[in-house]
Formats: C-alpha cells, structure tokens, sequence
C-alpha cells in the first residue's frame, strides 16, 4: 500500500492521449484498488465529465481539485505547468513523458528535493526487472560484446527508443559498452532485446510488450505507491 491510509487521490495530465486513456479505462476498472481519478486534464476536452471523472483543460490546471499524486504522459510543452503545479501543491510526480529538454531534466531534479518525482522512459514492471538484469549480466561478462535491439511500430519516432537508452544505462553501469539497433515495423508496442556475447556463446534478454496497458498499470502502480514519500528522485524499481 501506499505511504497515504486513504485511497491515493490521482490527477491525469495528458488524458486524451493514448496512454491517458489507458490510464481512465483501467482506473476506472479498479487496475489497482489503491487510487482514485479526481481529475483528468487535457489541450482542449470534448466533455466536461466523463464516467465521473472531471475534465479540465490545460489552461484550467490551476483549479483542479487536490490531488495527491500527477501521472503525466504529455508533451513537453506541457510539462512545465504539470510539474509547477506539483511543486506548489506538495503532490508527487510520476511523469512518461518523453523528449524533455535539458532545462526540464534540469528543473525535474530540482523539485524532487521538495516533491517526490518518478520519470521513466518506460513503466513495464518487467522491463524495470529486465534493466536489474542486464546490469548484473554486464558486470559478471565485461568482456563479452553487448548489443541492445529494439522494435517498434512504424510511428515512434525516436530512435533509439528511451527504454532503449535506459537498459544501455543499466548495461553501463555494469561495465559493457552497449550498441544500439532500432527497427520500425507495422504495430509492434515495443520490444527490446539486449544480446551479450563472447567466443561461442551468446545470451539474449528479451521483453516483448503486448498491448499498452501494461504500461498504464505499472503507471498506476507507482503513482500509488510514490504518493506520501519523502521528497527525492525515484526509480520504477523502487516502487515494485
């Protein structure tokens, strides 16, 4: 359970996007049993309420209802106004959003010494076990060569994805210099594969995704379990 002795009150910015509406549907759904939805916001909502949650448009953040904890998986142009808002309510922070400049890493890292922050490129459950996996593998093979492959749908844009870049920071940090091929093809959510090899043998650790809402659940898994923290910069696996 949360640090919180209530239901964790949760505020979706970014709502109208896909994994926005992940994030409804399944919260909806009582995905976890520790949360509930006070407030949805997006660019421009087409409905005032929907399934009793209130929806409120980015310029109206400032008067949202009192939220314990931001899920955030919008741009970057918005995070700025998700990430004051936390700061000045005292709520924690579980931010998806990707493409931050460096000023917003930058101011990230300073509202977590006031608020409790959790970014990641990627919410899987099992890829935030797949990165203590391939750190522990890197530091037991030094020597072996390490190849990080990934595979997603013909939209994504970045490449390397940011899951990508995270396991080749976990390959790091664990000694391996990691190489990177990134392929786009028909609707695959995502697939990461990350390849040790030596003189005659090879390791592969593989996570394949099969739809989004294992995102959205581990998203809510850690809003619920981030909320009521001290203030600090925190890492997926620290909520498992």
């Amino acid at each position: 359970m949360s640090e919180l002795q209530r239901p964790v009150r949760v505020l979706i910015h970014g709502a109208t996007g896909r994994m926005g509406q992940a994030l409804l549907r399944l919260a909806s759904k009582g995905a976890d049993g520790e949360s509930v939805v006070v407030a949805a916001v997006s660019r421009t909502p087409g409905q005032r309420v929907v399934d009793g949650v209130p929806q409120f448009a980015a310029r109206e953040l400032n008067g949202v209802p009192e939220f314990d904890v931001a899920i955030d998986f919008s741009l970057p142009q918005a995070f700025d106004a998700i990430l004051a808002s936390c700061v000045a309510r005292g709520a924690a922070l579980v931010s998806g959003t990707t493409g931050l400049e460096p000023r917003q890493l930058e101011a990230l890292q300073e509202a977590s010494a006031r608020i409790p922050v959790l970014s990641a490129a990627n919410f899987s459950l099992g890829v935030a076990v797949l990165g203590d996996l391939v750190e522990r593998a890197a530091a037991a093979l030094r020597e072996w060569d390490c190849d990080i492959i990934e595979s997603h749908h013909v939209h994504k844009k970045d490449m390397p994805s940011g899951t990508a870049l995270a396991l080749g920071e976990s390959a790091g940090q664990g000694g391996a210099n990691p190489r990177y091929v990134a392929l786009r093809a028909g609707d695959i959510v995502g697939e990461h594969a990350v390849q040790f090899t030596g003189l005659g043998e090879r390791i592969e650790l593989i996570h394949r995704a099969g739809n989004r809402d294992i995102f959205a659940r581990g998203a809510l898994h850690a809003a619920a379990r981030l909320a009521g923290r001290e203030p600090g910069r925190y890492q997926l696996r620290d909520v498992l």
